[in-house]
């Protein structure tokens, strides 16, 4: 019996081990919460958060004229969604816009293909998007850059991760390497 208990005890440190949650590099949220749905304007007309039931769904609030954070966190996604394979195809970025003023449907629709093909960009009026942005505690305000910019928008700038079910207990912060935001939503993606 003696042999015995150091192989026993090895099989509970391997089964505890096997059920323990994987580890995340992103934000955790305390308490998961579910998200509401919203609908906004795409170039093919109303696009609502629902529609990508089933799928994660990586939420971002930017702009089209942002001259580095957008575009590097944007060219991060798209990398990442890439390294996916055939899981790519679970995976929906959207990007709403902190900036209804410039940024068209079409506009952000040209901008974001410009990542990956399928990445969508999202407009609405100044309440709806301030009333999604939130909802996710977004903070963004316009001020005025120089000529050659005219204004920016500051924004915050983070990724949040939606899962399969709907509910939001995830965020990538700005500058998170991309292997780390690739480990994350393939331990996301096989939570299911």
């Amino acid at each position: 019996m003696k042999q015995l208990l150091p192989l026993f005890a090895f099989l509970l440190l391997l089964l505890a081990a096997c059920q323990s949650e994987p580890k995340y590099y992103g934000t955790l949220w305390p308490n998961p919460q579910e998200v509401a749905d919203f609908t906004l304007t795409g170039t093919a007309g109303p696009v609502s958060l629902s529609d990508y039931a089933g799928k994660v769904v990586l939420l971002y609030f930017g702009y089209t004229f942002c001259p580095d954070v957008c575009p590097g966190t944007l060219a991060d996604l798209g990398y990442v969604v890439r390294e996916l394979g055939r899981d790519a195809d679970k995976v929906q970025v959207l990007m709403i816009t902190v900036d209804p003023e410039r940024d068209t449907p079409e506009q952000l629709a040209e901008y974001m293909s410009h990542f990956h093909p399928s990445f969508v960009g999202l407009s609405g009026t100044e309440a709806e998007i301030a009333a999604i942005a939130a909802e996710y505690g977004v903070f963004y305000q316009r001020h005025e850059g120089t000529a050659a910019t005219g204004y920016l928008v500051d924004h915050t700038a983070r990724v949040f991760v939606i899962d399969q079910q709907g509910k939001y207990w995830l965020s990538f912060p700005f500058g998170m390497m991309r292997e780390q935001m690739k480990a994350d939503l393939q331990n996301v993606l096989r939570r299911g």
